[in-house]
């Protein structure tokens, strides 16, 4: 009885090391006053989550990110759900398609926020080069406060929509053939069997992404960082770019922890919620 579990005991060593542990850390260190500039730790209880509470920043953030999440994650399925249908088709050179979709995906976020601050840089920026075409002004993306995030928004989905094209790829694949010629048998037009057999096939991959997008959109921060660095006026301040703030340019580590802490929560209910709301419609045969 015991020889199964000796076998999986590296990997949960490394798993509690490398993820229970810190997040155990981080609740811990949440419930002290503790600035790196000063050592000496000071336990204020929940002193910074009540910190936290009352710091309109911080709502704000919390605002921010969840229009970040509304704008990237239904945005990011559609598109690659659409790829993937579109992919998956026989068509002359298939595989340079797929190559090319998927190619934002392995471009380091750095490498990318640099590609679109050029793409989004007034005057002489490659949109409003084009825009001008069209007779539309020249528009200051990355310096509105109003238009911000939503260009944070199109850069997420842009690196982020040909990994879930893959994952949807591969839930097409394993849907077996017969029903959609049964279904062309019973007459069903293309838009029928989408709905029919592909779409309620699809719904565990469908669920995994949905699930997967959300938390990534969440633990955004590199676009953050390189583009706006959360400005302008925090209208781009997300989570994880607020955390890295008080964590390492404020050295305020007690009060970043219990933010972490909050973040955590937020994720794990969330999680929780879809499971209990979204999982039962889930069609796994």
């Amino acid at each position: 009885m015991l020889r199964p579990y000796l076998y999986i005991l590296p990997t949960f060593f490394f798993l509690f090391i490398f993820t229970h542990w810190p997040i155990l850390r981080t609740f811990y260190v949440s419930l002290f006053k503790w600035n790196l500039a000063t050592p000496k730790r000071e336990y204020v209880g929940l002193a910074n989550y009540a910190q936290a509470w009352s710091a309109s920043v911080f709502w704000e953030v919390l605002g921010n990110n969840i229009l970040f999440a509304a704008g990237t994650v239904p945005l990011t399925l559609a598109i690659a759900l659409a790829l993937a249908l579109l992919i998956n088709q026989k068509i002359r050179g298939l595989a340079m398609y797929r190559a090319l979709l998927f190619y934002p995906t392995m471009i380091p976020m750095a490498a990318a926020a640099m590609i679109w601050l050029w793409i989004l840089t007034p005057n002489y920026g490659l949109l409003n080069y084009y825009g001008k075409w069209f007779g539309l002004p020249d528009i200051h993306w990355l310096g509105d406060n109003k238009l911000a995030i939503w260009a944070l928004v199109l850069v997420g989905v842009w690196k982020r929509v040909g990994y879930y094209m893959v994952i949807y790829l591969a839930g097409l694949q394993v849907i077996p053939e017969h029903l959609y010629e049964a279904a062309i048998i019973e007459g069903a037009g293309p838009w029928q069997r989408f709905w029919r057999v592909t779409f309620p096939l699809l719904s565990p991959t469908t669920f995994f992404v949905a699930v997967m997008a959300v938390i990534d959109s969440f633990q955004a921060i590199d676009q953050v960082y390189l583009m706006t660095s959360g400005g302008p006026g925090n209208s781009t301040n997300l989570f994880i770019f607020y955390i890295y703030q008080h964590a390492f340019r404020f050295f305020d580590m007690g009060y970043a922890s219990a933010v972490s802490a909050i973040l955590f929560l937020i994720l794990l209910g969330l999680t929780i919620l879809a499971f209990r709301m979204l999982h039962r419609r889930v069609h796994y045969a």
